[in-house]
């Protein structure tokens, strides 16, 4: 089995190529680039929830959405509220 050494100028080459990738993402998202609706398949792949889950989300009512012909779309906006209101903190005296 074959090892691979992990040098402090791999770790900082990974660090500026995941920070170009968030600005890159920011600068996306700022543009307004990212689409205001998705269609489930995307949501499934955003999340990384299956398809059961994601239908849960929208019948117990925490995941808004809206279907036009047999289609259903999500509005960007409000996962990321759905994301933002179920956000966990853990403190030192939780």
């Amino acid at each position: 089995m074959a090892t691979n050494i992990i040098t402090t100028d791999d770790l900082r080459n990974f660090k500026m190529e995941l920070l170009d990738d968030i600005k890159n993402l920011l600068a996306t998202q700022a543009s307004g680039r990212i689409k205001k609706y998705m269609k489930s398949s995307e949501v499934m792949d955003l999340l990384q929830v299956s398809p059961g889950t994601l239908q849960n989300l929208r019948i117990n009512g925490t995941l808004p959405y809206t279907k036009v012909g047999g289609i259903i779309y999500y509005d960007t906006d409000e996962i990321q509220k759905v994301m933002d209101a179920n956000h966990v903190h853990h403190g030192l005296n939780s």
